[in-house]
């Protein structure tokens, strides 16, 4: 059993959870709670950590039995846990790595492209609605938050395991490229040209590009879209949170596809 925090295990925990250079050079992230533990794969488990008084709990022999685990004393499981009440277990997790053709599955690709998103929460809630809208996937410029820093993993509440994401380094040549995949590409902007639900999102792939919370697209980005479009607003609102813009935006493209067209006559 573990029992000190300074033992080298639990250093580097606390490390993964901090650090966004030593998640990469690791190739992992740190998953916590019963939630994150029972929905990952078990392919992608590296180790499991469990705090004595865990071993009590209804779920630990299942939990434990997806991977190889050590027994971390309660004190030191509380001091590395990145959680203001942790559940007792939690674990290091080997980094997803997709390219974008793992992206595009079809002629009816849905796609949410995001650039310099900011805040995890975020990012994170839009990776978990992207996965309720049928989305095939997110691409992310390499600008934007960590997509494996604790509070955004927190916040897809276990759909990073199913939503595959590309972290690019150059956001405008992949529009160009995925234009060139025959996707059309939307950009959500306050001064777009026709309202969001005006498109037939049917005809073809689809992506849409969401901006930074305060700011929202860059106009380079934006002169790259296929579309401008937006959304629009009642009383004295200027804009909507980035998830909400891209919850609706995702939703009406899935609304189109259930439906077999495009907007309702």
């Amino acid at each position: 059993m573990i029992t000190s925090s300074s033992n080298r295990q639990m250093k580097q925990i606390t490390a993964l959870l901090k650090k966004s250079k030593e998640r990469s050079i690791a190739g992992s992230f740190v998953v916590e709670g019963k939630k994150m533990l029972a929905e990952a794969p078990a392919g992608w488990i590296k180790h499991i950590y469990a705090a004595e008084s865990f071993l009590k709990e209804q779920e630990a022999e299942k939990l434990l039995a997806k991977a190889e685990y050590e027994i971390v004393a309660d004190h030191v499981f509380q001091s590395v846990s990145d959680t203001k009440t942790p559940q007792g277990i939690l674990a290091v997790v080997e980094t997803p790595k997709y390219g974008r053709a793992d992206l595009i599955c079809s002629r009816h690709t849905r796609l949410l492209v995001l650039e310099n998103i900011q805040d995890p929460g975020n990012l994170g809630t839009m990776i978990r609605t992207g996965e309720g809208a049928g989305i095939d996937g997110v691409i992310i410029n390499s600008t934007s938050v960590d997509l494996f820093a604790p509070k955004t993993i927190r916040s897809t509440m276990g759909s990073i395991y199913r939503v595959p994401c590309y972290i690019t380094k150059d956001l405008g040549e992949t529009i160009r490229d995925l234009k060139g995949e025959n996707i059309t590409v939307y950009a959500a902007a306050l001064n777009g040209s026709i309202l969001y639900d005006s498109c037939d999102y049917t005809k073809s792939g689809t992506a849409f590009l969401i901006g930074n919370e305060g700011r929202g697209l860059s106009e380079e980005i934006i002169a790259l879209a296929d579309r401008s479009v937006k959304i629009p607003m009642e009383g004295n609102v200027e804009s909507l949170n980035a998830a909400v813009s891209a919850a609706l935006l995702m939703y009406e493209a899935n609304r189109q596809l259930r439906r077999g067209f495009g907007r309702e006559k």
